[in-house]
């Protein structure tokens, strides 16, 4: 008893303002430490300065001259589009620069209603709810869908929100093999106990360029009593016919019974996600969702270039067109090349280098030759599967990808990538 009350007494003796300077010293030291490990391991992560507009052709701070940037989401080129922007200040004036609530205080406004109707028309849902990202509906969905009495079966390859959204749920966990439909099969048959079974996957995977299987996916589906959710946010606005997605692009749009997708890439780029889908889920979502109830609405200058960009994808789809000849130029002559490229037939063209140093070397490179690329290396992909992630948008001309082509050759060469 003295010894622990003699510890005390020398513990306290230290002035309060030591004690929180040696905790904080201690912190520095760990983070400091963990910083160290991911520069050593080629894997640090620097953020370049854009001083213009997003686009094709861009500024960054540093770098004289104009960048050809090919690695933005900016699929469709609305994210400066004159209309969306003219769209952006007209909310701005008339609803206001934001809503200071959540949804269900103060924060619903007429235009938000409205974007979620037009949500719904597009993919041909009941309902849709809005969050300030699909990362948020990510994490809003399967906490307030599932129970400990029902399973999910997630891709081994899904996105990192998707992960983290199963994370939070109940359920019984299944992890089947990237696009294996035996695996799934396999787990479907063993999830056979449980009430629901909901089969969740990307349906285009951001890092690689490939797109789920979704016909098999829903015909697995179909034999085993399980629901299909798909998330689209490498896919809305520019795959399928009308731009509609995966679902649309390997008909099974009937099929699917839940999509999350997101505002911030091809619609519009700014900033947003959503779930659409039976209304009474939608309904459920409103009521449970924590990511939903205890975040502020989307401002409205987002909710109005959202909706806009929403309105050109539906009158025509020209710009979608547009996008299958412009990636098979790209990935035909990187190929021709030399180099390996991921996927198929997605404008995410993943350039495969392997070494995390190498990939970021080389992106380094073309920068320096005006073309605006990052590297990827672990955690975000897998240790070993390095790569350039480049992405083509709809507003890139045939000259701009051929010159991107004859960057990458020449800094491949000077890196022993290429002979």
């Amino acid at each position: 008893m003295w010894a622990g009350n003699a510890w005390r007494a020398a513990l306290f003796a230290v002035p309060r303002g030591r004690r929180a300077q040696s905790a904080l010293a201690q912190l520095r030291g760990i983070l400091e430490g963990e910083l160290e490990g991911i520069r050593g391991a080629g894997t640090w992560k620097s953020e370049r300065v854009i001083t213009s507009r997003q686009g094709p052709h861009i500024h960054v701070d540093g770098v004289s001259g104009g960048i050809l940037n090919f690695c933005a989401n900016n699929y469709l080129g609305l994210s400066s589009h004159p209309k969306v922007i003219q769209a952006g200040l007209q909310a701005l004036e008339e609803f206001g620069a934001g809503l200071s609530s959540v949804r269900f205080i103060c924060g619903t406004q007429s235009i938000h209603k409205n974007l979620e109707a037009k949500i719904a028309r597009f993919h041909q849902r009941e309902d849709a709810i809005l969050y300030p990202s699909c990362f948020d509906a990510n994490a809003g969905l399967f906490e307030a869908l599932l129970t400990p009495e029902d399973a999910v079966l997630s891709d081994e390859l899904n996105h990192a929100s998707i992960i983290d959204g199963i994370r939070l749920c109940k359920a019984h966990k299944y992890r089947y093999r990237h696009l294996d439909m035996a695996d799934l099969e396999a787990k479907l048959q063993e999830a056979q106990k449980h009430r629901l079974r909901l089969v969740a996957t990307d349906g285009a995977f951001s890092m690689d360029g490939d797109i789920a299987p979704l016909q098999e996916i829903c015909r697995l589906a179909s034999r085993y009593g399980a629901l299909v959710f798909v998330d689209e946010c490498h896919a809305t606005g520019f795959l399928g016919p009308t731009g509609r997605g995966t679902d649309e692009l390997l008909g099974v749009m009937d099929q699917v019974t839940i999509i999350n997708s997101t505002l911030g890439k091809a619609l519009g780029g700014a900033s947003g996600g959503y779930t659409t889908g039976p209304g009474p889920l939608v309904s459920l979502l409103r009521q449970r969702a924590r990511p939903y109830l205890f975040s502020n609405s989307l401002p409205p200058a987002v909710v109005g270039c959202a909706s806009k960009a929403l309105d050109l994808l539906m009158e025509s789809n020209t710009i979608v067109q547009s996008m299958a000849a412009k990636t098979q130029r790209f990935r035909s002559k990187m190929e021709a090349a030399g180099f390996t490229i991921s996927g198929a037939s997605h404008p995410i063209c993943p350039v495969m280098l392997g070494d995390a140093r190498l990939a970021s070397h080389m992106a380094d490179d073309m920068l320096k030759r005006g073309i605006f690329v990052i590297g990827f290396s672990y955690p975000v992909v897998p240790k070993g599967k390095a790569r350039i992630r480049v992405q083509i948008s709809a507003v890139h001309s045939e000259e701009d990808i051929d010159r991107c082509v004859e960057a990458f050759v020449e800094v491949g060469q000077l890196h022993g990538a290429l002979p």
